[in-house]
């Protein structure tokens, strides 16, 4: 017994940093909460860029692959670097928590969805259960492009994922098929993708570049 309740000592202070999924509480019933509440009343996000966008249904598997690559990110982070894990989670829950204001003193949606489908195969079967599922409201900026691009921010800055240039370049594709995709299955207008790449710039210019900056200082220092 002793030693069972030194090694989950030994966890909780190693996975200490674990507090951090607790935003969750936050998140989850706020999202929720608009969810319900925003349904019929809201502005209308529309760009005429949007109309020249043809619907492609195959895009779903790209959209659907969204929800573990993020998972396999953090959890990568959680279990190698600290560091890299606040520093990534800071990233996408500051922008999480934006959106979720500008959701709440915004109420948007979206009115690009097909109304019948071309054709019937897996693909557009699995497009109908996303649409039942996720209602075309609280979409400025899209949260699918804005955390795409901070995992890949959070590997491309990962020293020693570096090393390894396969899976930047996967991430890189990974993350270009799922912004993509957002506009191809009608989830996003352009509007909300470009609005999600802004919030992803100016936040990690907050979080990422002053430890850029250091990083040249630290290293001229004489030991």
């Amino acid at each position: 017994m002793k030693k069972i309740n030194v090694n989950f000592k030994h966890l909780f202070y190693k996975y200490r940093h674990a507090w951090v999924f607790l935003y969750a509480l936050i998140y989850m019933p706020w999202f929720c909460w608009l969810e319900k509440t925003v349904t019929t009343n809201y502005y209308v996000i529309h760009s005429v860029f949007d109309d020249y966008i043809p619907f492609c249904e195959y895009f779903i598997v790209p959209y659907l692959l969204w929800f573990p690559y993020i998972a396999v990110v953090l959890l990568y982070f959680f279990f190698t670097d600290k560091k890299g894990f606040y520093r990534a989670t800071k990233l996408l829950f500051t922008g999480m928590t934006i959106f979720l204001i500008i959701s709440t003193v915004f109420p948007n949606g979206l009115n690009l969805r097909p109304v019948t489908f071309e054709g019937d195969n897996i693909f557009i079967s699995m497009v109908r259960v996303l649409y039942k599922t996720d209602t075309p409201t609280n979409v400025l900026p899209s949260l699918h492009v804005y955390n795409s691009i901070g995992v890949s921010i959070a590997i491309a800055s990962s020293q020693k994922l570096r090393q390894y240039k396969w899976v930047q370049y996967s991430s890189l594709s990974l993350t270009t098929l799922i912004v993509l995709s957002t506009m191809f299955l009608k989830q996003h207008s352009i509007i909300d993708v470009v609005a999600a790449f802004v919030m992803a710039y100016l936040l990690y210019r907050l979080v990422y570049e002053p430890e850029t900056e250091k990083s040249p200082k630290l290293a001229r220092q004489t030991i």
